[in-house]
């Protein structure tokens, strides 16, 4: 107990440095954001970054989400203790959800490492709590929720690093948030989310997937179905590459998956080697994903066993971390697909069965991992304000236990946290700033989407372009 203590003292001391107060502060903020939202597009499919801004218009909170780059740049200016260990680096509320353990239990964590990169653990905090307040007042739930649900997620975050400081370095390796723990503790209002949650996710089965994404071409083989702007193929007529594109080059999809394959099946465990062997790939297309990622590459491969049960992976381009150029510290990983994948290990207590990463044509960097194996993510337009405070603790719990696992530093952290209602202050007017800030942002990118300075097309857009 005698380290416990030596360790918060010294995170207590650490507040003489970074007063707690000095939280609140906004950063770098004072910039143009129309430089930066381009630069975050620039490696991009050409087509599909307007279809990313097309995505992004909907609202202040699809804006939020999609641009990460934004506020990494704005958070360097911000003080913080000092500390530098693994973080999320896009921690917003639509990254944290379901998913499936090897062993087919269902948790609740941080959800998506396309950013993780060493930094300050504030800035996940910061942008989680930041998110927060932008999606309940994009959503209309009043100033009062607002306030809610921000101090509540802080204390959540809180109180969970003092337990984790106070357990073994093994109990806090291990202990995860299982949906039985979210059924148990949920109050009659809120236990209806749970439990639909738990029944989407059993829904989110390959198996179950099948028939919404694939069809048999003429020939009888098993084919994923192009749906534009969602999913097409490569080679066909109906692609949204560039004329350009060096993957055009290729014959078809086939000399793509050989590659990705080469280098993945050795960054897999022996025994999933084994079990991989066991399928055989019928077919790969190009899926676009998400807000932040809309114009990254993206593929999922069709794979089935010899009884024509479907296995579904993923081939996500794993691209330089927006945190990259405002920390000094860097990651040890020299592929942005390890980096991504040690740091989904690290912060995870279990992580996909398939996770690994490879190396495509052309040099491009991939992380692999099954798509949609019992994933789930929050329904935010069901919540009322005790469902959104329910969420946000959650968020907060989860969040650092995956900070006090790849920091190993849970009592340092704890220690400069405190009991009292400091840092929640702080981060609640920093919140509160933010938003405004992000609403300011917004207003530009629209003014420059108007102006022809950025070029935005919807979803409907795109499927009318393709009309038979």
């Amino acid at each position: 107990m005698t380290a416990l203590k030596d360790r918060l003292k010294q995170g207590k001391e650490a507040r003489k440095k970074c007063p707690r107060n000095q939280q609140a502060s906004m950063g770098k903020a004072r910039r143009d954001p129309v430089p930066l939202i381009k630069a975050s597009s620039e490696g991009r499919i050409r087509s599909l970054v307007e279809l990313r801004y097309g995505r992004m218009l909907e609202s202040p909170f699809s804006f939020y989400r999609g641009n990460a780059l934004l506020q990494a740049h704005d958070l360097a200016g911000t003080p913080d203790m000092g500390l530098v260990a693994p973080i999320c680096g896009d921690c917003h509320l639509m990254n944290f959800g379901g998913f499936a353990t090897p062993e087919r239990n269902l948790l609740f964590s941080v959800n998506d490492f396309d950013e993780v990169h060493p930094g300050p653990w504030e800035w996940d905090l910061k942008r989680l709590v930041a998110s927060f307040l932008v999606a309940t007042r994009d959503l209309r739930h009043g100033s009062s929720v607002e306030e809610t649900v921000c101090r509540q997620l802080v204390g959540a975050y809180q109180q969970t690093m003092l337990e984790c400081a106070e357990q073994s370095a093994m109990d806090t390796w291990y202990e995860s948030i299982t949906y039985d723990d979210l059924r148990a503790q949920a109050s009659k209002n809120t236990l209806e989310h749970v439990q639909r949650a738990i029944e989407k996710a059993e829904r989110r089965t390959h198996a179950q997937l099948l028939p919404k994404i694939s069809e048999r071409d003429k020939q009888g083989r098993l084919i994923i179905r192009d749906d534009l702007p969602e999913i097409f193929h490569l080679h066909n007529h109906t692609t949204l590459l560039n004329a350009d594109d060096d993957w055009l080059r290729l014959a078809d999809w086939r000399p793509l998956y050989e590659t990705f394959l080469r280098d993945y099946r050795g960054t897999l465990q022996a025994d999933r080697r084994e079990l991989l062997s066991r399928f055989e790939a019928q077919d790969m297309a190009f899926k676009v994903v998400g807000v932040g990622s809309v114009g990254t590459r993206c593929l999922v491969a069709l794979l089935t066993d010899e009884q024509e049960f479907p296995l579904f992976l993923q081939f996500k381009e794993a691209r330089r971390s927006v945190l990259a150029g405002y920390v000094k510290t860097k990651s040890r990983a020299r592929h942005e697909g390890q980096r991504v994948v040690d740091g989904q290990r690290l912060m995870q207590s279990a992580s996909d069965l398939f996770l690994g990463w490879t190396t495509g044509p052309s040099g491009r960097h991939f992380y692999v991992r099954q798509l949609r194996d019992m994933k789930v993510s929050a329904e935010l337009e069901t919540f009322d304000g005790e469902a959104f405070a329910a969420y946000a603790r959650v968020c907060g719990r989860a969040l650092a236990r995956a900070h006090a696992k790849s920091s190993g530093h849970a009592a340092y952290i704890s220690g400069y946290l405190g009991k009292s209602e400091a840092l929640a202050d702080a981060l609640y007017q920093y919140a509160q700033g933010y938003g405004e800030q992000n609403e300011r942002d917004f207003e530009h990118f629209q003014q420059a989407c108007r102006k022809g300075k950025l070029h935005a097309r919807s979803e409907a857009d795109f499927a009318a372009d393709h009309l038979p």
